[in-house]
C-alpha cells in the first residue's frame, strides 16, 4: 500500500529518483527551536511518508481567517467549476499571469489535478489578484496529498493566514512588487559582488530581481524546492529572501569570469537555477541561505512596508498590473546623460551612485537642490535649499580633486528638534562613500556585523551620555519615509552607532564615535574625515581637506517633472 501523500497524482518512478523514501517515519518534536532545527537539517526530507505529514500538521497549524474553504468545499464546488472539460485543457485563474505550472514529479493526471485545485481557488478567493507562486505550490502539495480535496484545503490555509506577523505568499502585484524591490535592497546589502554584476550587464537591473520568486517557486528542482519549503512552512517568507539571496551568490560565483550579455541575463540566471544540482547540493544551498546575517523579520517587513508605500505614491494599484510599472528604470532612464550635470561628478559616476541607494528610491531621477558654486558658501543656504527633501545626497568635491560624499535617508529640518543643540538623526540606510581616487561605499557597522546587536522592540532611543550631543528618532515609523534600520529597532551596545548625520549652525557631521566620517565647517570651507563608529571606514579623502564644490542632490519622481 502507498503511504499517504504518494499515490496517483505521482510519477513513481520520478519521484523515487528525485526523493528516495528512507528517511524516518515519525516526528515527535512540539518545540519550535527545535523544529526549526530539524526542518534545515532536512530530518523529514528523505520520507514521503513523513513529510506529508508533517505538511498536514504545519498547515493545520496556521491560524487562519474564521471561514477558510475545506475539502468538503472543494468536493461541492470541482464539477460545478470544471464541467465537462479536460483537466489538462483548462485554462490558469488570470491570478497567476501566464505562469507555466511546474510539473516536478506529477504525472499527467496530476497535471491536469493542479489546474482544477487553482481554478476552484480563484472561485474562493476573488480578493485575489496577483500570485504567480501558486501552481508551484499547489503542483507541490499534491505530491503529498491524498487527493485533490486535501490539497485544496491546504493550499486554502496557506492563502488565508491572518497572523500579521506570518507573511507567507504575495496576493497582489503591488505585494508581488514591493517583495521584488525589497528583494533589490537586500541583494544590494548582502550581495554587493553579485549585484555590481548585475548593474553591469543590465540596463533594468529590478526586472532581474523581479525574476526571484520563479527561481524558487518554478525552476528549482523538486527535492531543492521541497527542501526550501519545508523551512519555509516553520520560518515564513524571510526564508525565501535568504535562498533567493544565496542563489544569487552561488550564480555569480560560477558565472563571474564569464562573458554575460544584458538581453540573456534573466534566462541565465534560470537556466543555472534549473540546472543548480551541476553547482550546489540542497544542503549547501540551505547552508549558503543561514550564514547570511540578515536583519530581523519586523526590519524585513519596515522595508517592504516602505516600498510599498513609495509604489502607492506612485499610483500604482492591482489594477495596472498590465503596465509595466515599477521599473527601476535603471541607469540609462533614471540619469540622463543630456540633461544631467554636475561640477563634481559625471553621469557614470552618479550612475554608480544610484546603483547603491534603496530600490524606493532609485524610482526617482537626480534633482540637483545646492550647488555652492550657484547657491554659495553657505551652511545656512545649504540647509535652507535642501529642507523638505528626503533622502538628500551629498558631494563633495576637494581642491585636491578628491571626491567623497554620503547618501543621507533623513530631511534635515529634523536638525531643528534638538532645542539648539547638536544632534545626531537618521537611518542605518545613510552611507558614505569615496569616488576619487578610487570608489569604495560603507555602510552601517550593523550591516556587516549584525552579530553587534538584536531586534527590539519599536521605542525611542536613549539620550546619549554628552549633554551637547543626543541622538533622536522619530516616534511613529508608520510616518517615516525611510523606517528601515531605525536605530531604534535594535539593541545597541553604545550610541556611537546611531550617529549618523547631525546639523548645526557651524557645522555639518555624518558619522560619529572615536571620529567623523565626515566634518564641514559652517562656511563650506574645509573639512576633515576619519575612522567612526557608525561606518567603520577608512578616510574618504585627506583626513583635512580643503572644498572646492558641495553639492546636495534630492530624488525627483520622473512623473512630476
Amino acid at each position: 500500500m502507498d503511504p499517504p501523500g504518494y499515490n496517483c497524482f505521482v510519477d513513481k518512478d520520478k519521484m523515487d529518483a528525485s526523493i528516495q523514501d528512507l528517511g524516518p517515519k515519525e516526528l515527535n518534536c512540539t518545540e519550535l527551536q527545535e523544529l526549526k532545527q530539524l526542518a534545515r537539517q532536512g530530518y523529514w526530507a528523505q520520507s514521503h511518508t513523513l513529510r506529508g505529514r508533517v505538511y498536514q500538521r504545519l498547515i493545520r497549524d496556521i491560524p487562519c481567517r474564521t471561514v477558510t474553504p475545506d475539502a468538503s468545499v472543494y468536493s461541492d464546488i470541482v464539477g460545478k467549476i470544471v464541467g465537462k472539460h479536460s483537466s489538462r485543457g483548462l485554462p490558469l485563474p488570470e491570478f497567476v499571469d501566464n505562469t507555466q505550472v511546474p510539473t516536478y514529479c506529477l504525472n499527467t493526471r496530476g497535471e491536469g489535478a493542479v489546474r482544477k485545485i487553482l481554478l476552484c481557488i480563484a472561485n474562493q478567493f476573488p480578493d485575489i489578484s496577483f500570485c504567480p507562486a501558486l501552481p508551484a505550490v499547489v503542483a507541490l502539495l499534491l505530491h503529498y496529498s491524498i487527493d485533490e480535496a486535501e490539497c485544496f484545503e491546504k493550499a486554502c490555509r496557506i492563502l488565508s493566514c491572518n497572523d500579521p506577523t506570518k507573511k507567507l505568499i504575495d496576493q497582489s502585484f503591488l505585494a508581488f512588487e514591493s517583495s521584488c524591490m525589497t528583494f533589490g535592497d537586500l541583494v544590494n546589502k548582502y550581495c554587493q559582488a553579485a549585484h555590481k554584476l548585475m548593474v553591469a550587464v543590465s540596463e533594468d537591473v529590478l526586472q532581474v530581481y523581479s525574476d526571484w520568486q520563479r527561481w524558487l517557486f518554478g525552476e528549482l528542482p523538486l527535492n531543492y524546492f521541497a527542501r526550501v519549503f519545508d523551512v519555509f512552512l516553520v520560518e515564513g517568507y524571510k526564508v525565501l529572501y535568504r535562498v533567493a539571496l544565496a542563489i544569487l551568490k552561488f550564480f555569480h560565483k560560477v558565472r563571474a569570469g564569464q562573458p554575460l550579455e544584458s538581453d540573456n541575463v534573466k534566462q541565465d540566471i534560470r537556466m543555472f537555477v534549473k540546472d543548480i544540482a551541476k553547482t550546489v547540493s540542497p544542503e549547501k544551498l540551505l547552508e549558503k541561505a543561514f550564514a547570511i546575517r540578515l536583519f530581523s523579520r519586523k526590519e524585513i517587513q519596515l522595508l517592504q512596508m516602505a516600498n510599498e508605500k513609495a509604489l502607492r505614491q506612485k499610483g500604482i494599484t492591482v489594477k495596472q498590473k498590465s503596465v509595466s510599472l515599477s521599473k527601476r528604470q535603471f541607469v540609462h532612464l533614471a540619469v540622463h546623460a543630456e540633461n544631467f550635470h554636475s561640477e563634481i561628478v559625471s553621469v557614470k559616476e552618479m550612475r554608480d551612485i544610484w546603483s547603491w541607494i534603496p530600490e524606493r528610491f532609485a524610482l526617482c531621477q537626480p534633482l540637483l537642490l545646492f550647488s555652492s558654486l550657484q547657491h554659495g558658501y553657505s551652511l545656512s543656504r545649504f540647509y535652507f535649499q535642501c529642507e523638505g527633501h528626503e533622502p538628500t545626497l551629498l558631494l563633495i568635491k576637494t581642491t585636491q580633486k578628491e571626491v567623497c560624499g554620503a547618501y543621507l535617508s533623513t530631511d534635515w529640518s529634523e536638525r531643528t528638534k534638538f532645542g539648539g543643540k547638536l544632534g545626531f538623526f537618521g537611518t542605518g540606510e545613510c552611507f558614505v562613500f569615496r569616488l576619487q581616487p578610487e570608489v569604495q561605499r560603507y555602510e552601517w557597522v550593523v550591516i556587516k556585523h549584525p552579530e553587534l546587536t538584536k531586534a527590539t522592540s519599536l521605542k525611542s532611543s536613549e539620550a546619549a551620555a554628552s549633554p551637547s550631543l543626543i541622538s533622536h528618532c522619530s516616534s511613529d515609523p508608520a510616518d517615516r519615509l525611510s523606517p528601515f534600520l531605525a536605530a531604534r529597532h535594535f539593541n545597541l551596545p553604545s550610541k556611537t552607532e546611531s550617529m549618523f548625520m547631525a546639523g548645526g549652525n557651524d557645522c555639518l557631521i555624518i558619522g560619529g564615535g572615536g571620529g567623523q566620517a565626515l566634518y564641514v565647517d559652517g562656511d563650506l570651507n574645509r573639512g576633515r574625515t576619519g575612522h567612526c563608529d557608525t561606518f567603520n571606514n577608512q578616510p574618504l579623502c585627506s583626513e583635512n581637506f580643503l572644498i572646492a564644490a558641495v553639492e546636495a542632490w534630492g530624488f525627483q519622481d520622473p512623473d512630476t517633472e
